[in-house]
C-alpha cells in the first residue's frame, strides 16, 4: 500500500529514519532513551527478510497497533480473537531476522496505549473549508448551515440558485444575520453549470445586495464580472472579498492557458481568483498544483479545483500547494460541483488541518479505486504516529503516464491494485525479487534520495497467512507457527491470471499446495500454469470441476467488487467442494466481504472467506516496509 520519503536523504515514518543511498536503506528506530540502534535492508533483498530489529516494535505497538487490528471489523465468531491476532502476527513475522525480533512484534496485539483523535494535533495550514448550502428554504439553509459548524466547516457557501421563490433582500438579510459561520453567496447561472435561467439584471443585483448587507464573500462569474462592477460603480465594502470564477466542465487546458486564465481574472479586480476544471484523466491535477503554486509567489490567493473523481487530490491537497479553500459537503452525494468529499472526510480520513507544504503524499492507484479502505488505515496509522504524510484514492488509467507527471519525491509511495499490477514492474527502477518472480507488484517506494522508483509484492504474504489461519481454526495450531504449512498437499484453485493471481499462486506453491488456475480467457490461465506449475481450466469448466474435498478457492478477479458485491464468479453448488473460499478481490471491500461471507456462511457452514484478515495483514507489512 504505500508509503515512504522525508527530509533531505531520508524519511522519518513511524519513528523510523530511513536513509536511501546506493548500498541500501538504513532503519534507525528511535528507542524511548532516544538511541538510534540500526537495522539494515539492502535494495534488491527480500522485503520478506526486510523487517528492522527490536525496538521498532514496541514504538509502533503503542502507536498503530489499535488500528490495525481493531478498528475495521472483529474476527469471525468461530476464531478466539487473542489468538486470531497473534496468529496474523507470527504469520507475518515468520522471517523475522531473530527470534527477539519475533517476540517483540507478538507486543503488536497489545492493546494501543495511544488513542488516535479524529481532529487532534496542530492545524498547519489556513486552507478553509467550504460547505455548499442548497436547500429550498432559506429555514432548510439555516438547519444545513448549523450542521456546517458542527462538522467542522469553516464558512458556507449559500447557493441562491437553489431556493424557490424568494425575496431576495429578506433572505439574504436573514442568512446573513443568522448564519453561524462566515458566508459565501453565489447566484450561478445555468450557463455556468447552476440552477438559475432567469434575467441576468436580477442576478447581480441580488449578488450586489448580498455584498451591501455583510455577505464574507460573493462569487461573480468571469463571464459577468464586467457588468457586475458597472453595477455596483467601485462601491464596494472592504469586509466583502470578490471571488471572480471560470468552470470549465469539458476538460483542464494547458498550463500556458491555465496562466492566461488567472491573469485575466486579476485583471477585473477579484480579490480572490477561483478556476474549476473537469479531469480527463489524473494527470490533469498536475497542471493545476502547478498554477496554485505559482500563484502563491504572486501573492494572489486561488481556489484552484479539478472536477471529477480523478480530480479528488486537487481537493484533498490544496493546502499542500496553497489553495485558498476547498469545498466539502454534508452528506455523499449531495455534492455543488462533480467530485466533491464530504467535510467529515476531509477532516477525519485526510487530516485536512495537518496537510502542509511539505506533507508527503501516499495512494492507492488502481481502477476502480473509489471503494478501496485503504486511505482510512494509512491516514489513521499516520496520524497515530504524527507522521506528516496523506494517503488518497487515485483513478489512474495509464500507470506510467501517471507515474511519470507526479515524479516528485513529495508523492512518495503507492499501493497497486487491479488492473495496474503488472504493468507498473516495468515502471520501477528496482523490483524486489519475489516480486520479479511474480510478475506483478502492488507497492511502490520512491526512493527520497534519488527519485526512483523500488517495487514489491506484499500481496502474497497478506493472502497467504490469512488462509492459512483460517484452516488451523481455533485448535492449539492457531497463533503458533506449526513446522509445516495447512496448504501443504491442498488444491488450490486460483479465479484470474493477473497480478492479484499470480501473487496468490506463487504464495501458495512455496507453501507446498497444488495449484489450479482458472481464468476466463484459457490461454492466460495455460500460461500462468506453466510458470507456476499447476494445472489451468477455463472459468466456464470450473462450476463442473470438483475433483475433491476440502479445496481451496481464491477469487482475484473484479467480479464481486463494488458496486456488485452480490456477484460471485462460481455457482453456489459449486462452491459446496470448498473447505475455504477467499474474497481476494474484495479485500479492499469489506462491504463486500460481510456480504459474500454471511451469504456463504448461511448456506454452507464449511465456507469461510478472509478477505479484511489479508487487507490488515498486507497493510502492516508495507506500513513496515514504507
Amino acid at each position: 500500500m504505500a508509503d515512504p520519503t522525508g527530509g533531505v536523504g531520508g524519511l522519518l515514518m513511524v519513528g523510523i529514519w530511513f536513509s536511501v543511498g546506493s548500498g541500501g536503506i538504513m532503519v534507525a528506530s528511535e528507542g524511548m532513551d532516544g538511541a538510534l540502534p540500526t537495522y539494515r535492508h539492502e535494495i534488491g533483498s527480500n522485503v520478506q527478510d526486510g523487517f528492522p530489529t527490536n525496538p521498532f516494535f514496541p514504538r509502533c505497538s503503542k502507536a498503530s497497533t489499535e488500528f490495525f487490528f481493531s478498528t475495521l471489523h472483529q474476527p469471525p465468531p468461530h476464531f478466539p480473537t487473542n489468538n486470531w491476532y497473534k496468529g496474523c502476527v507470527h504469520s507475518l513475522s515468520s522471517n523475522l531476522p531473530s527470534s527477539s525480533t519475533h517476540k517483540a512484534a507478538m507486543e503488536l496485539v497489545t492493546p494501543a496505549i495511544e488513542k488516535m483523535g479524529g481532529r487532534e494535533g496542530i492545524r498547519r495550514n489556513s486552507t478553509l473549508i467550504c460547505a455548499p448550502i442548497m436547500a429550498d428554504t432559506v429555514d432548510q439553509m439555516l438547519i444545513q448551515m448549523n450542521s456546517a459548524k458542527s462538522y467542522g466547516a469553516d464558512l458556507v457557501e449559500i447557493r441562491l440558485d437553489s431556493l424557490k421563490g424568494f425575496n431576495a433582500r429578506e433572505a439574504i438579510q436573514t442568512l446573513v444575520k443568522l448564519s453561524p459561520l462566515p458566508t459565501l453567496f453565489t447566484y450561478r447561472p445555468t450557463w455556468e453549470g447552476g440552477q438559475y435561467n432567469g434575467d441576468e439584471e436580477s442576478r447581480l443585483d441580488a449578488l450586489r445586495l448580498a455584498m451591501e448587507l455583510g455577505a464574507d464573500h460573493i462569487d461573480v462569474e468571469l463571464q459577468a464580472v464586467d457588468d457586475f462592477n458597472n453595477l455596483i460603480q467601485g462601491d464596494k465594502p472592504t469586509k466583502c472579498k470578490l471571488i471572480v470564477s471560470s468552470h470549465n466542465y469539458e476538460n483542464t487546458p494547458s498550463v500556458e492557458e491555465l496562466g492566461n486564465l488567472v491573469a485575466k481574472i486579476q485583471s477585473t479586480g477579484a480579490d480572490i481568483v477561483k478556476f474549476a476544471t473537469t479531469a480527463v484523466d489524473i494527470t490533469d491535477v498536475a497542471r493545476v498544483f502547478q498554477i496554485t503554486a505559482h500563484s502563491q509567489v504572486s501573492g494572489v490567493p486561488i481556489i484552484a479545483m479539478v472536477m471529477g473523481e480523478k480530480g479528488l487530490m486537487s481537493r484533498v491537497l490544496c493546502p499542500k500547494f496553497g489553495g485558498y479553500l476547498t469545498f466539502g459537503t454534508l452528506e455523499h452525494g449531495k455534492v455543488s460541483a462533480p467530485g466533491q468529499p464530504t467535510i467529515r472526510d476531509l477532516l477525519d480520513l485526510f487530516n485536512f488541518r495537518q496537510l502542509g507544504p511539505d506533507t508527503k503524499v501516499f495512494g492507492i492507484i488502481g481502477k476502480p479505486v473509489g471503494h478501496s479502505k485503504s486511505p482510512l488505515l494509512y491516514n489513521q496509522a499516520f496520524r497515530s504516529v504524527g507522521f506528516n504524510g496523506v494517503y488518497v484514492h487515485m483513478l489512474v488509467d495509464n500507470v506510467k503516464n501517471f507515474l511519470d507527471t507526479y515524479s516528485s519525491t513529495d508523492f512518495a509511495g503507492f499501493s497497486c491494485t487491479i488492473p495496474h499490477k503488472e504493468s507498473i514492474v516495468q515502471c520501477c527502477d528496482e523490483v524486489d525479487p519475489v516480486a520479479k518472480s511474480i510478475g506483478a507488484v502492488n507497492c511502490v517506494v520512491r526512493r527520497q534520495s534519488d527519485g526512483k522508483l523500488y517495487g514489491c509484492n506484499t500481496d502474497y504474504v497478506g493472502a497467504i497467512s490469512a488462509i492459512e489461519d483460517g484452516l488451523r481454526g481455533p485448535g492449539v495450531q492457531n497463533g503458533v507457527r506449526g513446522s509445516s504449512s495447512p496448504l501443504a498437499g491442498r488444491l488450490f484453485v486460483v479465479i484470474g491470471a493477473g497480478g492479484a493471481g499470480k501473487a496468490l499462486a506463487y504464495g501458495a506453491k512455496e507453501k507446498g499446495a497444488r495449484i489450479v488456475i482458472a481464468n476466463r480467457t484459457y490461454d492466460r490461465a495455460r500460461e500462468l500454469a506453466e510458470i507456476i506449475g499447476g494445472e489451468a481450466l477455463s472459468l466456464a469448466d470450473l462450476s463442473s470441476y470438483a475433483p475433491e474435498e476440502g479445496m481451496i478457492l481464491a477469487n482475484t478477479t473484479s467480479i464481486g467488487m463494488q458496486p456488485n458485491i452480490h456477484e460471485t464468479p462460481i455457482s453456489k453448488e459449486a462452491l459446496k467442494s470448498y473447505a475455504l473460499g477467499r474474497l481476494m478481490n474484495n479485500m479492499r471491500d469489506l462491504q463486500g466481504y460481510l456480504h459474500l461471507r454471511n451469504y456463504l456462511v448461511r448456506s454452507w457452514q464449511n465456507i469461510d472467506c478472509c478477505g479484511p484478515f489479508t487487507l490488515k495483514l498486507e497493510a502492516l507489512k508495507q506500513y513496515v516496509v514504507y
